[in-house]
């Protein structure tokens, strides 16, 4: 892959990045991921400037700690999934912001169908991806998952990882 991504590009990633999640492959998910990655999932509502360090969110993991999450929604004893959730991801608007410092910023927007207990839970927001390419494949460097939703009512959680 060359240093220049193109929308193709990024969207093929993106795409194989819901697939691995709706296949519950976590750990080739994890693999997506470069050391010294973050993942965030702002409360909903939560301003688009939210800052992780000042305000609660859902999910603010750096490399360690999103190691730690795979882990332990892998274990069956993990209760929150087990039987684990099913879940499909729609991945649309793909569109390149920007280049910064080696890295491509990308913008998507997501639509995770999540069902368990025969209860389906819709969650709708979009994604912010910081991509590197390393050893020639596509690497995150930050992805924050935000929540277009006032609330999570009537779902309640976010046990799944968007």
């Amino acid at each position: 892959m060359s240093a220049a991504l193109t929308r193709p590009d990024v969207e093929d990633f993106l795409f194989h990045e819901a697939a691995l999640l709706d296949d519950w492959r976590l750990e080739d998910w994890f693999a997506l991921f470069a050391p010294g990655a973050t993942y965030e999932v702002p409360t909903a509502g939560a301003a688009e400037t939210a800052d992780s360090s000042a305000v609660l969110f859902y999910v603010a993991d750096d490399y360690m700690r999103l190691r730690y999450r795979v882990d332990r929604l892998l274990d069956p004893g993990a209760h929150s999934e087990q039987p684990r959730s099913h879940g499909t991801r729609v991945i649309s608007n793909v569109r390149i912001l920007g280049r910064e410092g080696g890295e491509t910023v990308v913008a998507s927007v997501f639509v995770t169908y999540r069902n368990k207990a025969d209860r389906t839970d819709v969650y709708f927001g979009h994604h912010r991806h910081r991509l590197v390419t390393k050893d020639g494949s596509l690497r995150i460097t930050a992805k924050r998952s935000t929540l277009a939703m006032s609330s999570l009512r009537p779902q309640g959680r976010v046990s799944i990882i968007l």
